[in-house]
């Protein structure tokens, strides 16, 4: 049977070794195109364990230069200082309106928060609020208002029920609500311990689609592997269907071993003019890969063999 996607040859493209400030690992990174380039927004430890935010941009999004300096460190003042302590990670960017919305986790103290940022070059970044409370992680802001409004996919932490994907809604990106549980585990499933939106949605004629990433427990820890799910375009909140099975999983050596073992994580990917998509994916927390998907094919999974919303059992 033929991968649905297709694994870039050179993989892994962005190694810590290829980073030109002291790290030990690149991973998680969000993506967009910009001026006909590909921006990563990649997530690096420093060596006192905290995390920072370094770009690299190529021609053909598969070879890539990392610029000199990291783009975004915790902050030292305001109240972004206090939240930002222990490190910022897992960018996500949507193009929208003429800028690029970047949401990143901020760690500290007091939990995960979510910062929003913003760049229009990716020259400079401007913060603009944290935009959750703890605890709350893997937020992507759809890249057009819907109905007059900001949307986003995010994942609440919960020692209730299963850590879910939900959406919610906004009129200045800064206030939300309007929240909605949209997508749970499924028992018994591949995805069955937690979800949580990965990428920043793709608009496609059928549908808003959705790459998450879903977590299988076992004796040896979480299994990490990427789903995919169809929204509806005038209505996110209405799920048309998420694909029953997965479309990628730990498979080579930097995706089973590395410094957090069998995970493929994504943050961002990048849809083409020919009809494929460049997924991007941090294997094992360490290291940074690339692979092609056909858009379509992905569509047709979630709603040709689809699986409950919200989960079974």
């Amino acid at each position: 049977m033929q991968a649905l996607i297709a694994r870039y040859a050179n993989n892994p493209i962005l190694r810590k070794d290829d980073i030109p400030f002291p790290v030990e690992t690149v991973h998680n990174a969000g993506m967009v195109k910009h001026d006909g380039r590909y921006m990563m927004l990649f997530r690096s430890h420093r060596r006192n364990g905290r995390s920072i935010i370094g770009l690299a941009e190529s021609d053909d999004g598969c070879q890539f230069r990392v610029r000199p300096q990291p783009f975004l460190v915790p902050a030292d003042e305001g109240v972004f200082a206090e939240y930002e302590e222990y490190g910022v990670e897992d960018c996500r960017i949507s193009a929208i309106e003429g800028v690029y919305l970047l949401t990143y986790s901020a760690y500290s103290r007091h939990g995960v928060r979510i910062g929003l940022a913003r760049t229009r070059d990716f020259e400079s970044v401007e913060r603009i609020s944290l935009i959750t409370q703890a605890d709350t992680r893997n937020i992507v802001i759809f890249p057009e208002k819907i109905d007059g409004r900001y949307v986003r996919l995010d994942r609440p932490h919960s020692h209730i029920g299963p850590w879910s994907i939900w959406i919610s809604f906004s009129p200045d990106l800064v206030h939300w609500g309007d929240s909605r549980l949209v997508i749970k585990p499924a028992t018994y499933h591949w995805d069955e311990e937690k979800v949580g939106p990965g990428a920043t949605p793709i608009k496609t004629p059928d549908g808003w689609l959705n790459i998450y990433h879903g977590v299988f427990p076992t004796m040896d820890g979480g299994i990490y592997r990427l789903g995919v799910a169809l929204h509806d375009l005038a209505d996110p909140a209405t799920v048309i269907g998420v694909a029953d099975d997965w479309i990628l999983q730990p498979e080579d050596p930097w995706e089973v071993t590395g410094y957090v073992g069998t995970v493929v994580f994504t943050c961002g990917a990048i849809p083409e003019d020919d009809g494929t998509i460049k997924i991007y994916w941090g294997g094992a927390d360490q290291v940074m890969c690339v692979g092609t998907a056909k858009i379509q094919e992905l569509v047709d999974m979630c709603k040709n063999r689809p699986r409950p919303a919200l989960g079974s059992g």
